[in-house]
């Protein structure tokens, strides 16, 4: 059986080499890119010739492109910020090799989260599983949501015990960064939901975010790192609130 590692690329010159050289050990590397102004397919060219560049058309049908590329009977799907370790590397080739049953299309992976050069234990950030590794033909990615898109299963799903690395936000300024991308696109998935938001929603919800992350979480267990994530947790709730309450009160659409 194969594996076809399928990674999703925008101007990550920064964190494309290291993430390929992780999954050197696949029968395929699919990178799709972005359209990205930086060296990123330049660099992905060095490690695998399926690199694809198209315009951006939303994460899902950004994946999907990437699986339908693929032969292998397997997809691994791999972030360009995340690594697989040597030991994630050989549980995904034991359980290939074994072959499961028909019936088990998916493996879910846990992940190791660092947040400024550490691993974050608490705050609801491990083991944070996630589907990655699945039958080509048994799965396929919802194609309608901004943000968080979802892998639709055909089949059972069983889960692997060693981490995905992922080195999401390497520094505070990496982080307001994204922030300000993923609230605005959870502001446009918020409002298909609703047509009013409120004092609560904007005063009440990031509050209650970051008393979540920090106490219920046990984001606590992580010092300061923990306190600062606990605190972006509740400030990305409240910034997708308020670009929401601006898309309908100020026309900022």
């Amino acid at each position: 059986m194969s594996i076809a590692a399928v990674v999703i690329t925008n101007n990550e010159e920064r964190n494309i080499a290291a993430c390929l050289e992780s999954l050197q050990w696949a029968n395929e590397i699919i990178v799709v890119d972005a359209c990205s102004t930086d060296r990123t397919a330049e660099i992905a060219r060095g490690y695998t010739d399926r690199v694809f560049v198209r315009a951006w058309p939303g994460y899902a049908a950004q994946r999907n492109f990437g699986i339908a590329q693929a032969k292998s009977e397997w997809i691994l799907i791999v972030d360009a910020d995340e690594r697989v370790p040597p030991a994630l590397k050989e549980e995904i080739l034991q359980v290939i090799k074994a072959e499961p049953p028909p019936d088990l299309a998916c493996f879910e992976i846990p992940r190791h989260n660092f947040f400024y050069g550490r691993w974050i234990q608490g705050g609801g950030l491990f083991p944070d599983y996630g589907m990655r590794l699945f039958r080509r033909s048994a799965g396929r990615y919802d194609g309608d949501i901004q943000l968080h898109e979802n892998l639709i299963i055909n089949g059972r799903t069983a889960r692997l015990f060693s981490p995905l690395d992922h080195y999401s936000m390497p520094t505070i300024h990496e982080h307001v960064r994204k922030m300000t991308r993923y609230t605005t696109l959870g502001a446009i998935e918020k409002l298909k939901l609703r047509s009013r938001i409120t004092m609560l929603n904007l005063a009440g919800n990031h509050l209650g975010t970051a008393l979540k992350t920090y106490l219920l979480r046990k984001g606590y267990r992580d010092g300061i790192h923990g306190l600062i994530v606990a605190g972006f947790a509740g400030m990305h709730t409240f910034v997708k609130y308020a670009k929401a309450w601006e898309r309908l009160n100020v026309g900022q659409r």
